[in-house]
This record gives C-alpha cells, structure tokens and sequence, in this order.
C-alpha cells in the first residue's frame, strides 16, 4: 500500500523541491526521484514557493561539498522550525558516504539515504513523520536498478539513459566506485527498449550514461557490447541524434570509432577525460593509459570522423605535479585541439589515496597554472570555434540555454557536435524540440552566433511534446550538453559524468 501517497491525498497535496548537485548521473537521479515524489502524491513546488519536502541529491566529488550542503541546511533550519510539516532529506555520494553524520550535525534532517536506495525515499519520509524520528538509511549494494524506478523526465525532447552505474577502477583522486560501487550493466534489451519508449514520447536526442560508459558488457562479457548498442540505437525509427559520456581512453576500442562514423544518428561528439597529460602523474593518479595512446585514439576519431568535435577534462596540481609534468598536458591540449576542456583545481577529497600522498601543490602554484591552462584553452577553444563560421548546421532548440536570449531576440541550441548555438528566428518562432538550419556567423570561445534568419525550421514531435506539457506545471529543462544544479542558469556550468 502507498501510504505516502494516502497521506498526501487525504488533505492538501504536499509538496517537494529537489536540489542537484554534480555530474550528470545525479541530473539523472533526481529524476527519478521527482517521479517517485509524483508517483507518491506529492506536487513539484512553485518557483518561489516553500516546499513541504526539499531533496538534497548530493555530490562528494565536489570541493566544499560537504559546506555547501551543511550551509544550505543551515539556511534552512529556521523554515523547518516554522513549518511542522516540512521535511528535509538528503541523499546522494555524500549521504552515502557521511551516513549518520549528517543527522549529527544537521538533526533537523528528516531522513538520509544512499546511491543504493534512491526508491526508498517515499516511504522513508513516510516512516519519519510517523515515527518523528530521523530515518537513516545506507545499503552497500544496489537494490534494483534505477531505470526501472519512476521517472519524471525534465526535458521533453532530450533524455539521459543510464546503461550502467558504479565503476571498477581505482584512480586516486575519485571516491566514486566506493559510494556507487561496483559496475553493473544494464541488459541491452532493456536500454533499447526504455530508449524506443522515449522516442514514442516525442523525445530526438538521448545520451547514454555510464560512469565509463564505454565498459559496458563487462558484467555479462561482451567487450564489444558498446558499439553494438550504438549500431542498435541507429536502427531505431525517429531516434535523430545519439550521444554518450563518459568513455575512458583505456577502454576506448576502435570499434566504437567504427559506429560513431557508421551510425548516421550518433554525433560525431567525443568527450573523453584526460585528466592530465603527463604520464608519470597519469601514473601516480592510477589512469590505465598514457598521453601517446589518447592522443592516438584522438587521431583515429578524426581520420574516421573530420568533423569531431572533442572535449575533456584535465585536473591542474595533482600531488607531485612538477612544472614539466605541467607541460606535458599543455603539450598534450595543443596537439589535441579540444572544442572545451573542463578544468579542475586539485583539492584533497578525503577518503581518496590522493589526499595523503606526499608532494601537495601549494594552492598558489595551482592557481596559476591553472590559469595558464585556461588561457591556452580558451585560446585553441576560439580558433575551433572560428572555423565554424560560414557553415551550415542544424540546431536542436533548447530551451533555456541563452543568458541574453530575452535582450537580443534569439533563441538557442545545440549543434550536432554539441556547440551552443545562438541564433535568430526566421518568420515562424520554432519551439523547443523543433529543429532549424542556421548558416554561422560569428564565434565566441564558448559559443557561437548566427546573426541571420534561420534558412528553414522543422516542427517535429518533440516541439508538439514540448507544447503539450505547456499545459501543466512548467519545469525546468535539463540541458543534455551541459546539465547544471538545480534550476538550470541561461549559460549552464560544465559538468561532468562522475570523477573529475
């Protein structure tokens, strides 16, 4: 029986807010955890409003994660205090990780569980408000795989598809495999079937998840199982682009390369982490690989598919860093010419064997070499960019993804190779979801301009989804490019599929 949801439907709907932090995995969860809210009678609260039940879905990767969430419960102590009904609950890698310590510090915290258990939360929220007692728990292992749980998706015309969750490696820096575990992989029936099921709902685009999403079939041993699923994603009718992240460069096989340029509806878009380009420090942080074989595994991309655009993330003062360690990865970003690198200051995440090795960088050493880094990037992100204006390119309407969208008239969206579009509408207004052509006019490092009138639009099935949601409680778009926390900004922050 859904006691959560008699109790809610016997008065006034209760009502819940849920607050993201970290990579996509979590975008995804969340969710998840909105649908099992819904599917329990709870109503998604009103911007603004103050909701009955608000949701922390945490991040441990992050620097400071375990501040911001203790400030932002802090914040809200006074609102609990005032409200007998409210609860709070937090989940997530920090939950998993910290269990009962959050109850210690923040005991105004109704309920705290792990990565393990996310479909427990209805009746875990159920059983503090009856007991008036915070209800803890924290499973070692997953109970069932999340994609089988409830689901309100955010965006009608994009979705994230998880095809495994959990890691099997061991870098120093990341506390992930220990809060998500082991990997484990969905059944490729099972992804295909969830992926035709979104289509049916008018959705175009789908990136497929996994925290090294290019080991899919480790668990039921078929190292050959990620490209056939991307050849499989081609053969399904109204599916019109395919992504993934993140693959790892130990991994990464050529038969992939092979689907990625033979499947016509998987972009030709690599985010591939690097982390950093000095093999000694690829060594001490325990990456299986070294820069001659991602750099060669870049070249293969783009012998098979010129167009490629890649990115990645580097992490800057990794314990031992030396300055020629240094500029090994800025040798390394030049050869390689990413689109956009998302870049990390190092900083000690305890629990991981990074935090007690010896030789840490001084902050003031990081920050400048950091800084370095960035200048370089957004230097080769600019010369990319540039050599995109006067081409063509067909752009998926997003929604929410311009800052000045309101000010200049234009709306935005991803190109197929994931660059942000910035573009003016013709005659007709496309709606999110419906795609048009626009001829590139002008480059930015971060972005890109098409200050002409869109050359032709395509209403398509998700712009009618989009417009049939219009009809009920608005919410807010997960942009597939770049997801962000919470209520997504109009030029989202970069984020990543779990460890930096």
């Amino acid at each position: 029986m859904n006691v959560t949801g008699e109790s809610a439907r016997a008065g006034e709907s209760r009502t819940y807010q849920v607050r993201t932090y970290g990579c996509q995995m979590n975008v995804h969860d969340s969710e998840r955890l909105a649908g099992l809210l819904e599917d329990a009678g709870y109503v998604r609260a009103g911007d603004g409003e103050a909701a009955d039940v608000v949701v922390f879905n945490t991040c441990a990767v992050r620097e400071n994660a375990d501040n911001r969430l203790y400030g932002n419960l802090g914040h809200l102590r006074p609102a609990k205090d005032g409200n007998p009904r409210m609860q709070i609950a937090v989940g997530g890698c920090l939950a998993q990780k910290d269990q009962g310590e959050i109850v210690r510090r923040a005991p105004w915290v109704d309920v705290v569980f792990g990565t393990h258990n996310i479909g427990s939360l209805p009746v875990l929220l159920e059983r503090a408000r009856i007991e008036r007692e915070a209800q803890v728990e924290i499973k070692e292992s997953l109970e069932v795989f999340p994609s089988t749980l409830p689901t309100k998706r955010e965006s009608a015309y994009a979705a994230w598809v998880a095809i495994s969750v959990g890691c099997n490696n061991t870098c120093t820096f990341c506390i992930v495999p220990s809060l998500r575990g082991k990997e484990k992989d969905r059944r490729p029936g099972d992804v295909l079937g969830e992926i035709r099921t979104l289509v049916g709902q008018g959705v175009l685009e789908v990136t497929l998840l996994g925290q090294n999403v290019n080991t899919y079939g480790v668990e039921f041993g078929d190292r050959l199982a990620f490209g056939k699923l991307l050849r499989a994603c081609g053969e399904i009718d109204g599916l019109e682009r395919v992504r993934f992240t993140s693959p790892h460069p130990a991994a990464f096989t050529d038969d992939v390369i092979a689907a990625m340029a033979e499947t016509p509806n998987v972009m030709h878009q690599l985010h591939m982490p690097l982390q950093s380009g000095s093999d000694t420090v690829l060594k001490a942080m325990r990456r299986s690989y070294r820069a001659e074989r991602y750099l060669g595994i870049i070249e293969r991309v783009r012998a098979a598919m010129p167009d490629a655009a890649i990115s990645t993330d580097i992490i800057v003062g990794f314990p031992g860093e030396t300055e020629a360690d240094f500029q090994q990865t800025l040798d390394v970003v030049r050869a390689a010419r990413f689109a956009h690198a998302y870049t990390f200051q190092y900083s000690i995440r305890p629990g991981t064997p990074a935090a007690t090795m010896d030789a840490q960088v001084p902050k003031e050493v990081v920050q400048e070499r950091y800084e370095r880094l960035v200048a370089l990037q957004e230097e080769i992100s600019w010369e990319e960019n540039r050599r995109q204006v006067g081409q063509t390119v067909e752009v998926l309407v997003a929604e929410g993804e311009g800052r000045k969208d309101d000010t200049t008239r234009r709306l935005s969206g991803r190109a197929p190779d994931n660059r942000l579009v910035h573009f003016v509408p013709g005659a007709e207004r496309p709606r999110p979801g419906d795609m048009v052509r626009v001829e590139i006019t002008y480059a930015a490092p971060h972005h890109l301009v098409a200050d002409a009138p869109a050359l032709s639009l395509r209403r398509t099935r998700a712009g009618d989804a989009w417009e049939a949601r219009q009809g009920r409680p608005d919410s807010p778009g997960v942009m597939l490019g770049m997801p962000t926390v919470g209520r997504p900004p109009a030029v989202p922050a970069a984020q990543h599929s779990g460890c930096p």
